[in-house]
């Protein structure tokens, strides 16, 4: 991935001011062959105007919602009509509100979440594979360690301790994700400081802090970027896992989860309770992983010729 070109600061003459133009237009350019490459991916494009349209849904909730999404407003278990598109849950809540306010319960979630494990899996993967030794030996094993745990279990364990909310959940999904996108960092930072413009840096004595998230990490982007819209779909499906298995946000939060395993009981009776909500995961987290795979496809160099 090419890294962003500063502009020189001070007046430039001759050849250089050509080649600092140079530079700059080539940067535009390769920004420009990476959207024409992802539009063509039209799985990816359709990706995200739906993703648009979630984060528009999840902004104006309050605007789009018939109700609030605690206002009882009808008998219980009242089938999907005109006055209740989605029909209402088993205290008479309006559904079709309770999803709607969801949608800005699962993106906060997912993309805090995912910021967090992000932030954390960069500075752990590239200590970790830039001084290598006796450093990368003990963050390899704690992260070895959190990795033979499983992730329900460990997330459960934390919820137990840390109580049941939103931001419990959010955490606790940023503590374990962690450790999936330190070992892609590391990978890519033992790769790269071997390169021949690591050694430049080196040469001119600049500081191992600015060699590593200056110089190191722009070249590692590519699978952090992918990894990251990955992520999001992946922690919208584990915050309602953990609400489904009871570890999660309580009610009355509208989470979609919680909304699935409180209806999960009346399938046969009240399906409808159960089904939309569990579209909105299914159609949420689709949107992620199409996003992922055209960002993966674009920034891929094997594809630039295409």
């Amino acid at each position: 991935m090419t890294t962003p070109v500063q502009l020189p600061q001070g007046p430039m003459v001759g050849g250089a001011a050509e080649a600092g133009i140079a530079e700059v237009g080539t940067y535009v350019s390769s920004w420009r062959d990476f959207w024409r490459r992802f539009v063509q991916n039209r799985m990816a494009l359709v990706a995200l105007v739906g993703l648009v349209l979630l984060v528009l849904i999840a902004l104006g909730a309050d605007l789009i919602a018939p109700y609030k999404y605690t206002q009882i407003v009808e008998q219980t278990s009242v089938s999907p009509s005109a006055k209740h598109l989605f029909g209402t849950d088993q205290i008479g809540r309006d559904i079709f509100s309770r999803v709607v306010y969801g949608t800005r319960i699962s993106l906060l979630v997912g993309v805090l979440a995912t910021t967090i494990s992000v932030v954390i899996g960069i500075i752990a993967g590239a200590v970790s594979g830039f001084f290598g030794g006796w450093v990368d030996i003990v963050i390899s094993r704690i992260v070895e360690v959190g990795l033979s745990i499983p992730y329900i279990v460990l997330a459960v364990s934390i919820a137990a301790i840390m109580g049941r909310s939103e931001r419990s959940v959010i955490i606790i999904l940023g503590l374990i994700g962690w450790l999936f996108i330190s070992r892609i960092v590391r990978a890519s930072f033992i790769q790269l400081k071997a390169q021949e413009f690591v050694e430049a840096a080196t040469a001119l004595g600049l500081s191992k802090g600015r060699i590593m998230f200056r110089h190191i990490l722009p070249n590692a982007a590519q699978p952090i970027i992918v990894y990251a819209a990955l992520s999001v779909g992946s922690a919208i499906l584990a915050e309602a896992a953990l609400s489904f298995l009871g570890a999660g946000p309580v009610d009355p939060t509208p989470s979609w989860g919680l909304m699935v395993s409180t209806a999960k009981g009346r399938l046969k009776s009240a399906p409808y309770e159960l089904g939309f909500p569990a579209a909105a995961i299914v159609i949420t987290v689709l949107v992620f992983l199409l996003i992922g795979d055209g960002l993966r496809d674009a920034l891929d160099p094997k594809l630039k010729g295409r």
